[in-house]
């Protein structure tokens, strides 16, 4: 890799590129979508899950970086999708992008790339990318596929240059849904698909959704919930007007603090009543900021399906001290320096000890930093949609 000084001349046949603010110039085989795009770069560890990833909301304005090295070896379905809405602008993968092999494929990724407005750049030693992250820490960047091999390398760095980055930047407002929805699915069995909700009998959540993962959701049903899905802006009134048991916080992408300028209000006022509360991720975050803790922007993130974190704290009983393989997708973080005395640190990462985990002591409000729904363990993290919908009698 190269800084603006010493910029490598372009390689016959390369059709992609990634350039990052500083000028370093990366080049590749472009698939996927045509065009160009503009985030922030970061990379992801896991060895699966890449459609998951693409589809996800809390890529909002990224460009993952894939460490795995082979990626959309197993093509693409409509059942692996989490999200309708924006997800990931583009991704960057070490080999070329192999016919798809595996029985659940029904499209090429490189075609689904396309069909979502996707840019992918291949052929990236995805290492070097992936040290300089961890050094650096991650930077603005734009990546661009063209056919036909011609770029405008100081416009593209003008635009990587003037994009402002993701802190201050409030991006649930843009991925959330429009509307209310009533959500009717269960989890995804093989050979049986995805199941249905059930009846109406059952504990009603009020899920806010900030950038949601759809099978968040999934799981808040099959642990027994019925389940109502508002807005990021929803207001207090309307969501006390569906009259939930519990309410959801949902992951999500961009600045917690900025989501938290029109989220805190509302979680606060939640908390005021005694409605029981499960935060993930941007949600655990914004239950964090609403009891008076603050965030920061972490130097590379956590983004992976490997993730040890560590249950800590007092009320673990039998099980204090366990470790819980973990999915994690997160660029900031809460600072467990600003903690206020009334709430507790229940799980750490054992990467970096930062916090994965709070509970509000007097209030049955918990949440997680990591992703329970992704099924990382496999089953490890279950538990904690079990224990929400159990608060709700």
């Amino acid at each position: 890799m190269a800084s603006a000084a010493s910029r490598p001349a372009q390689p016959k046949g390369a059709t992609g590129v990634l350039i990052l603010a500083d000028g370093t110039v990366i080049w590749g085989m472009g698939f996927g979508a045509t065009g160009s795009a503009v985030g922030e770069v970061c990379f992801n560890t896991a060895m699966t899950g890449y459609q998951e990833v693409m589809t996800d909301p809390s890529y909002a304005g990224q460009i993952v970086t894939f460490t795995f090295p082979h990626i959309g070896n197993v093509g693409a379905n409509p059942d692996d999708i989490e999200s309708r809405v924006e997800g990931a602008v583009g991704c960057v993968v070490r080999e070329d992008v192999t016919p798809a092999s595996n029985f659940r494929s029904l499209q090429p990724f490189t075609e689904w790339m396309e069909a979502n407005g996707k840019i992918g750049l291949s052929g990236v030693d995805t290492r070097a990318l992936t040290r300089r992250i961890r050094m650096a820490g991650a930077p603005n960047a734009v990546i661009a596929h063209e056919p036909s091999g011609k770029f405008d390398i100081p416009a593209l760095l003008k635009r990587a240059q003037e994009w402002p980055g993701l802190e201050g930047m409030d991006l649930a407002q843009i991925v959330t849904r429009h509307g209310q929805e009533e959500w009717h699915g269960s989890y995804w069995r093989l050979g049986h698909g995805y199941g249905e909700a059930g009846d109406d009998a059952r504990p009603h959540v009020v899920a806010i959704d900030y950038g949601a993962k759809d099978n968040i959701f999934r799981n808040l049903v099959r642990a027994g919930a019925k389940v109502t899905v508002v807005p990021a802006k929803t207001s207090l009134d309307e969501i006390l007007a569906l009259k939930p048991d519990g309410v959801f916080l949902s992951n999500g992408p961009g600045d917690p603090a900025a989501t938290g300028e029109y989220a805190v209000p509302v979680i606060k006022g939640l908390l005021d009543r005694d409605i029981p509360l499960f935060g993930i991720c941007l949600g655990h975050q914004m239950l964090a900021l609403a009891a008076g803790a603050k965030t920061v922007k972490m130097h590379q993130g956590h983004r992976g399906a490997n993730h040890p974190v560590q249950r800590v704290g007092e009320g673990w009983g039998d099980t204090s001290g366990l470790v819980e393989i973990t999915s994690m997708n997160h660029g900031f973080a809460v600072d467990v320096d600003t903690l206020p005395p009334n709430v507790e640190q229940t799980h750490v990462s054992l990467f970096d000890g930062s916090n994965c985990g709070i509970s509000i002591k007097g209030k049955q409000a918990f949440g997680v930093q990591y992703h329970p729904e992704a099924s990382p363990g496999p089953q490890d993290s279950f538990y904690l949609f079990e224990k929400f919908v159990g608060m709700l009698g």
